[in-house]
């Protein structure tokens, strides 16, 4: 059969961590490469209690049917006072959409705005599913330089001048993949740049609450008066990411659009799931389980730093973030992250490339360690054994 695939899909690449999740199956790998909260900290007791609830209440036909594409009411209801830990209080049900997940966010949001030939505006490096899914949209991304302090706002400003984007993607807190924040400062400059010159941000947040150092910073939503951004924000990675429950925040008009676009993606997220989260927050049990799990993943954070401190060159640098669960890893120039990896695989430890990371394919000497979802013995032996590899090249 001459399969005739679409011109956007023809030479379209798979994300890269799904590419790898085969290798990632072998039972003695140690696998440094996904996002994924710690297998732990979910909280599997609180969701069968709620869900066995749920299906046994008044309202269990009415779950386990069809449901508006906006949202089931309690779970949007419960999302407005969430919002308020972020800043956000000037919002209504007009202003939110449920979405399954917050990649799901992004899609909607690419799929509402994106043309062929439009330029986004991302930090390099970024979220690698952005990339991945403007190239769907036959969209353009344009990296912008990043310092210690995440994203430049100068460089930003340079570039929204010179390629007029159609929107800039951002995630301020504990970056994926650097793990680096945005300082407040930095937050309202970009507010304001974004605000001059009449350029949408979107804004995601999934990581913002597994802060285990500093103060909480108020999300650039917050800060918005003209209506540019869009707040994406999910409980991947502080409820269960299979659950697939996100919330996206904008304008109404904005909603609207990203509400039709839903409509011919997946009708409505599962209405089970959003019950599920909404009894979650509305019984008290987020704040609990944050102060539960939090230290545990500063405790593996800070054994994975000590475990670099100890085996890797003192050439390599790398990021200490305040939260989130990442590290970023910069070789030595010439140093190729790609050339390593399978060396690496074969040593039975993974991670992921860093060049997967940036708009134009470049970063060849960097990449992303996880830490959230490895055991601290876990740890000391996959940066052992990378240490090793690295030794012997550098």
């Amino acid at each position: 059969m001459d399969y005739r695939f679409s011109d956007r899909m023809q030479n379209l690449k798979g994300n890269a961590i799904r590419m790898i999740f085969k290798l990632l199956a072998q039972p003695d790998m140690i696998s440094f490469a996904g996002g994924m909260p710690a297998g732990q900290a979910l909280p599997a007791a609180e969701i069968a209690d709620i869900a066995d609830e749920l299906l046994h209440g008044k309202d269990a036909l009415k779950i386990l049917q069809y449901g508006g594409t906006e949202g089931y009411l309690p779970y949007l209801q419960s999302g407005l006072k969430y919002l308020a830990r972020k800043g956000i209080t000037d919002v209504t049900l007009d202003n939110v959409l449920a979405v399954s997940g917050g990649q799901q966010g992004i899609d909607l949001t690419c799929k509402a705005f994106i043309n062929k030939g439009d330029v986004v505006l991302v930090e390099d490096p970024t979220y690698l599913a952005v990339l991945h899914i403007l190239k769907t949209y036959e969209g353009v991304p344009v990296g912008v330089k990043s310092n210690d302090d995440g994203i430049d706002p100068d460089d930003l400003e340079a570039k929204i001048i010179r390629y007029h984007p159609k929107f800039v993607y951002l995630v301020p807190n504990f970056s994926n993949p650097t793990g680096k924040t945005v300082p407040l400062e930095n937050r309202k400059r970009i507010a304001e740049i974004t605000a001059k010159h009449g350029v949408m941000l979107v804004e995601d947040d999934p990581y913002g609450e597994l802060r285990w150092e500093g103060e909480q910073l108020p999300s650039i939503k917050s800060m918005d008066r003209t209506g540019n951004v869009i707040y994406l924000t999910s409980f991947s990675k502080v409820i269960s990411p299979g659950m697939r429950v996100g919330l996206a925040v904008a304008d109404p008009a904005v909603i609207a659009k990203l509400t039709i676009g839903k409509q011919a993606t997946d009708v409505h997220t599962a209405t089970l799931n959003q019950a599920i989260v909404s009894e979650y927050l509305d019984r008290g049990l987020l704040d609990p389980s944050l102060a539960r799990n939090i230290p545990l993943y500063k405790q593996k954070k800070d054994a994975m730093i000590a475990a670099i401190r100890r085996y890797f060159p003192a050439s390599v640098r790398y990021t200490d973030p305040q939260g989130g669960l990442f590290i970023w890893v910069e070789l030595p120039e010439g140093v190729s992250a790609k050339d390593l990896f399978l060396k690496a695989v074969e040593r039975k430890v993974a991670y992921v490339c860093g060049s997967d990371f940036y708009a134009d394919g470049s970063g060849e000497n960097t990449l992303r360690l996880n830490f959230s979802n490895a055991t601290l013995e876990q740890i000391d032996t996959g940066i052992a054994r990378l240490g090793e590899l690295l030794r012997q090249i550098i």
